[in-house]
């Protein structure tokens, strides 16, 4: 049996706070049970506040889980081992403005252990990548949210990962750049790594994902297999919002 890129087993998160003498919790997920496999594609939709970030930061070993385990290739989630094996691009991916793409590149080529002539090449191949060459050396202040998210691709790829784990990677993307990141995305997938995306771009979703999971209240209630929605455009979103909409009625 294929070793699951990333695998959740009965994973719940509680956030627990304190205000004014007084304790409170909030569940982020709740007895989530999820197998990705090695080399598909997996978008996870939700409404916001569902739990597609705490998902996410779960997978990261940002958080870790109140109850439940979290691997990543037969691996702890937080080994170091594991993180290796994982790029990550967040919603909103900042840099800092004084700084070229060169420059951010190497300062997280350096963070992930690459060194010397193995980090250039990987500087340089990452570049290449994303298509952003001919900018390598402009300063990031200069640059426009669409470039922006290109470096954010470049940094989570350049040390070769496995999984990447992309938060709304196309938004505020005008239409040209929306179709070139799906283009890359389908590469690096056709190339054998596996992707795991959040989206409120459902039709972005239904193009790229081999297999969906809809998020409601912290509980995975519903996955859905590409078979149930190619072929017809559009699908994919009714049937998202009929699961939501039965998912708010039961509560």
């Amino acid at each position: 049996m294929t070793e699951a890129a990333l695998s959740f087993k009965e994973v719940t998160k509680v956030y627990v706070r304190s205000h004014l003498g007084r304790t409170y919790r909030t569940r982020g997920i709740d007895g989530l049970s999820l197998d990705l496999k090695a080399g598909e594609v997996f978008g996870l939709l939700g409404l916001n506040g569902s739990g597609k970030t705490t998902t996410m930061k779960l997978a990261l070993g940002l958080l870790r889980p109140t109850r439940g385990s979290i691997s990543v290739f037969g691996k702890p989630a937080d080994d170091p081992q594991s993180l290796g094996q994982v790029g990550y691009l967040p919603e909103l991916p900042y840099f800092y403005p004084y700084l070229t793409p060169r420059e951010v590149l190497s300062y997280y080529g350096r963070l992930s252990g690459l060194a010397g002539g193995m980090l250039k090449e990987h500087v340089g191949s990452a570049l290449e990548r994303v298509g952003i060459v001919a900018s390598a050396d402009r300063k990031m202040s200069e640059f426009s949210k669409g470039m922006l998210q290109r470096v954010g691709v470049a940094q989570a790829l350049q040390h070769d990962p496995r999984l990447l784990v992309l938060d709304e990677p196309v938004s505020g993307l005008d239409p040209l750049a929306v179709a070139e990141f799906r283009e890359l995305f389908q590469r690096l997938n056709d190339e054998g790594k596996t992707l795991l995306l959040s989206s409120h771009s459902i039709s972005e979703v239904e193009k790229l994902c081999h297999r969906v999971g809809i998020l409601s209240d912290g509980r995975l209630v519903r996955l859905l297999d590409q078979k149930q929605w190619e072929g017809e455009p559009g699908r994919l979103e009714r049937l998202f919002v009929d699961t939501v909409t039965a998912a708010m009625r039961r509560k």
